[in-house]
């Protein structure tokens, strides 16, 4: 399990489900969401973005600032 704080902005929570090949996300801004692991890359399967462009786009707009992951 990974735990990131931004202090105001909330915090990021992100576990691992090993047995289905998933990793679940609560985010401050989008809520729950869980990813499949679909050709490489973590999915959520309900509109297809990636787990790494959502983090990047919703932590740079919380801080204000570029952030890559």
């Amino acid at each position: 399990m990974l735990t990131a704080s931004l202090g105001a902005h909330g915090t990021y929570v992100l576990n691992k489900q090993a047995p289905n090949r998933q990793i679940w996300m609560s985010s401050p801004v989008s809520g729950p969401v869980r990813y499949d692991l679909v050709g490489g890359r973590w999915v959520y399967h309900r509109d297809g973005h990636e787990m790494l462009a959502r983090l990047r786009d919703e932590v740079s707009g919380l801080v204000g600032a570029p952030f890559e992951c």
